[in-house]
């Protein structure tokens, strides 16, 4: 305290911070909060890019189940059609080699009508998983579905394929002859439908393996 002039002047002095930490706290604060902010913008940017990576492999899912459908209507209608009759026969018998006949070609084309069958209805839930690609329920019931289409249709072509060797080759133990040498016509088309069956076979394997990758990283 002064005087000066009758009058009185008190000094007070500046308060000072109880804690000395206040600052330091302070500014750690703010650091992890920056820091947070950082992971969450990071994340975001994570969840964007496999959201963007699951939507090019749906729509890829889709493509490939229109060209399996293709293939394997293909391979139905080749077999189905597959009829030969030799030029020589008498009047009450005719040589003739039809898809009929074999019980395993038989099932072969129903095999491959219902797999195609099945990709056609199965486009609408792969839509879909276009739209949302973070959706479940629809990729796991085409991953069931395309199981059990895939066990479909490999038995199917692996049966028919027994079924053409033998045609082509024939087993001398058994005295089974080749019938290719008098019915080339009828073992070029049930080849063709073979061989486009077990490409079938194959867009079902990457079917699969794409459904499991896509659930795999929900």
């Amino acid at each position: 305290m002064s005087k000066g002039n009758g009058e009185s002047v008190v000094h007070v002095p500046a308060e000072k911070s109880s804690n000395p930490n206040h600052s330091s706290t302070k500014g750690k604060g703010l650091a992890a909060g920056v820091a947070t902010g950082a992971a969450v913008v990071g994340t975001a940017k994570v969840i964007k890019h496999l959201r963007g990576w699951k939507r090019i492999v749906c729509i890829f899912d889709f493509l490939l189940r229109l060209f399996g459908a293709a293939v394997l209507l293909t391979a139905a209608v080749t077999m189905g059609t597959s009829d030969q009759i030799l030029p020589f026969f008498t009047h009450h018998f005719q040589f003739r080699a039809t898809f009929q006949d074999l019980p395993a070609l038989t099932f072969f084309v129903a095999a491959n009508a219902i797999a195609c069958g099945y990709l056609l209805l199965s486009l609408p839930f792969s839509l879909i998983s276009i739209i949302r690609p973070s959706i479940v329920g629809a990729r796991l019931l085409l991953l069931i579905a395309d199981t059990v289409m895939l066990a479909l249709t490999s038995t199917g072509a692996a049966s028919a394929a027994a079924i053409v060797y033998l045609a082509h080759v024939g087993n001398r133990r058994a005295n089974w002859i080749e019938i290719c040498q008098q019915f080339n016509e009828f073992c070029q088309q049930t080849s063709g439908a073979v061989v486009a069956s077990f490409a079938g076979v194959l867009i079902f394997i990457i079917l699969v393996i794409m459904s499991a990758l896509a659930l795999r990283h929900h």
